[in-house]
Formats: structure tokens, C-alpha cells, sequence
């Protein structure tokens, strides 16, 4: 029965969309429905598939401080029409993660030249501001050649807490007016809020607290990637620990490991065990000063983000468990009006989408949006 009704709304959306071509004559509705349709299968079969040759993969250096940056460009079979900043979310597999690369030869099909940088840090599990850097300094090499970025047509996207760094790397006046268009799926916004979620549950909107139960996965995973900023060893070792039997087991006792902390172990098992959120602010407070300090790097509520001159696609799903979709709702409001485009929809699990026919829609919408982006005309 749920097979039939999947079929029956994908038959309703496609006539949808075949009514909005003929009304308005554009074959980029059609080109969307089928970008949207191949991301949908992943490596699946697709009609995209079966129409538009596969692009070539291959691995590319960038210029970056005294070194090389490294990464993979997938490269359309056609000329490329723009250029996009690919930057994988928090996975120990990173570039090669299977969901991206299948994400990326999408996005290449469709015409754009797609770099996935390679860094050691997301691969760690971890979210550093100075990532930003050499953020920047791929998307610098990447739009330099007019092959993968005609007439400077280029842009970046963006899962999950890579939106960050992402933004951090658009906002550097090397590259900042060259940025045109910024994809972020799943994204955020203000870093404490969704430190205070993940550990409670809660978060705000509209002045009141609201509860949806979290995947521990985003708590550990926050653990995991900043060990190393604890100053004794012994603390670092029991976290590391820790963190490796939560992200095996979310029910795995861990009092045998917590009773020998030391002070900054204590103060951060302390935040992790809240389920207040009105002491969150004031357990923030007590991390040691090198987590504050990176917190506040990667916070973007902190920023001034009018200083963005990219455009904002932002799309998060209603119902996610690692990051509240009211982060997207106030990064939306914090850019210009005129130069942001939100998207909530349901059925996206964070970055991974089974929606039905209205998120369908608003999906399809958002992915005419990026060709638009593509064309130089977003």
C-alpha cells in the first residue's frame, strides 16, 4: 500500500510539474524535476541518468598557505556551466562519504563542476573555524579557470555543521564578491543554541522553548571532535573513550569511566548531562577556554552576515533531530531579504530526504532556485 502511494504521488508531482513547464515554457523546471528525481535515487537508477553521461572524477591540488590543498573534481561530460564548492558534512569517510559522491555526480550531471575538498579535520570528526581558510583558498583555485567557471559563474554548498566554515570562507575579502550562490542543507545558525538542544532537547522560536527529542549522535559526535582542547591527558583519553562506546551504544553505561575526571572533564560531562535548558547558558560558561573560544569562532550569530554578497538557498527539514530547522529559519533572518531564498520541508531527516508531495514541491522549487544559480540568473 505505501508503494502504491508513493507512486501515485510521484505521478501527481510530475504532472505538476509538466503543467508549470507548458505554463511557463521553461525546460529548467523539467531539468530540476529530473535532478530531483536522480538525488532521490542516490546510485540508483534515474532518467537523468540514462540521458546525461557520467562525469569524470578525478583528484585535483589547490594552492594553499605552503602547501598543497587536495581534493576531487567531478568534471561534466559537457562544458560546465558554473562552478560549486562541495563541503561534506561531519563523517569519518568525508570526500568519499557515499551519499556525497553520489550528491556531487548529480550536481554534475546537471552541469556544474563540482570540487569536494579533502579535510583532515571533518574526516576527524571535527568543525574548526580554520577550516575557512582553506575553504577559501580551494574556491579561489576553482573559480580562476574559466573551463569549470564561465564568466565567473560559481558558487558553494553546504550539510549540516559545514555551513559554518562555509559562510566563515564567503565572508573573506578574497573571494567574498565572487561567491554568487550558497547551498546549505540542514545548516545553522547561532552554535550555543544548538549545543543547548542536542544536550537537552529544547530550543527556541518565537520566544518559547520547544521539545523534539535529539539523536545522540550530534552530542557525541560534538565530544569526539573537540577532545583535544581538554588540557589534561587523562581527561582527553576517557572522553575519547567514552565518545567511541556512545556513538556504538547512545544506552552504554559510562559511570566506570566519568567517576576519575578531572576538572574540564567534569565541567563538560556536567554540560552534556543537562536537560535544562535555562542553565545551558551558564554550563557554556564553564567549558574550558579553548572549546569557548572555538564555539565563538564558529557561532554565526556573532557575525555580521549583511556582509554576505552570495545568495542564500537554505533547506531543513522540519522534523530534524541534530540541528532545530529554526537555525535555518534565523539565518534566513539575518541576511538581506532580497538575497535568501528557505525552504522547511518534512521528511528530510537532516541531510536525508524521503519526503512526500509538498516537500516534493518545495524541494523541486529549491533545486530550479540552484540552476538558476547555475545560469547567472538566481
Amino acid at each position: 500500500m505505501q508503494k502504491i502511494h508513493k507512486t501515485l504521488c510521484l505521478i501527481v508531482f510530475v504532472l505538476l510539474v509538466l503543467v508549470v513547464c507548458l505554463q511557463g515554457c521553461s525546460s529548467r523546471y523539467y531539468e530540476a524535476a529530473l535532478v530531483l528525481a536522480d538525488i532521490a535515487a542516490g546510485d540508483q537508477p534515474s532518467r537523468l541518468k540514462r540521458i546525461v553521461d557520467p562525469p569524470a572524477r578525478y583528484e585535483v591540488t589547490y594552492p594553499f598557505q605552503e602547501a598543497r590543498g587536495r581534493g576531487d573534481l567531478y568534471r561534466p561530460a559537457r562544458q560546465a556551466q558554473a562552478a560549486l564548492l562541495l563541503v561534506p558534512g561531519v563523517a569519518e569517510a568525508g570526500k568519499d562519504d557515499p551519499r556525497l559522491v553520489a550528491f556531487a555526480t548529480t550536481l554534475a550531471r546537471a552541469g556544474f563542476a563540482v570540487l569536494v575538498p579533502d579535510l583532515p579535520n571533518l574526516r576527524r570528526l571535527q568543525v574548526s573555524a580554520a577550516d575557512a581558510e582553506e575553504l577559501a583558498a580551494a574556491f579561489a583555485w576553482l573559480v580562476s579557470d574559466p573551463e569549470l567557471a564561465p564568466e565567473g559563474r560559481a558558487g558553494m554548498a553546504a550539510f549540516s555543521y559545514a555551513t559554518g566554515p562555509v559562510l566563515l570562507a564567503a565572508l573573506d575579502d578574497q573571494i567574498r564578491t565572487k561567491v554568487q550562490f550558497i547551498l546549505a542543507v540542514g545548516g545553522y545558525y547561532d552554535l550555543p543554541r544548538v549545543l543547548t538542544f542536542f544536550t537537552t532537547g529544547y530550543f527556541l522560536h518565537d520566544g518559547q522553548w520547544h521539545y523534539l527529542r535529539p539523536n545522540d549522535y550530534g552530542k557525541w559526535v560534538f565530544v569526539a571532535g573537540n577532545v583535544h582542547r581538554l588540557k589534561s591527558p587523562e581527561d582527553r583519553r576517557i572522553f575519547r573513550d567514552l565518545a567511541e562506546r556512545k556513538l556504538a551504544d547512545p544506552s552504554a553505561p559510562v559511570e566506570d569511566l566519568t567517576e576519575s575526571l578531572g576538572e574540564e572533564g567534569r565541567a563538560l560531562m556536567a554540560f552534556l548531562d543537562n536537560d535544562n535548558p535555562q542553565r545551558a547558558e551558564e554550563l557554556l560558561a564553564d567549558l574550558p577556554e579553548a572549546l569557548i573560544r572555538e564555539v565563538a569562532a564558529l557561532n554565526l550569530a556573532n557575525k555580521d552576515l549583511t556582509n554576505l554578497y552570495a545568495r542564500l538557498i537554505l533547506i531543513h527539514g522540519l522534523g530534524d533531530p541534530l540541528i532545530p530547522y529554526v537555525e535555518s529559519v534565523d539565518l534566513a533572518a539575518a541576511v538581506a531579504e532580497d538575497r535568501v531564498r528557505l525552504f522547511l520541508v518534512r521528511g528530510l531527516n537532516h541531510v536525508d530526504m524521503e519526503p512526500g508531495l509538498p516537500d516534493r514541491w518545495r524541494l523541486w522549487r529549491a533545486v530550479t532556485l540552484l540552476l538558476q544559480a547555475r545560469d547567472g540568473r538566481f
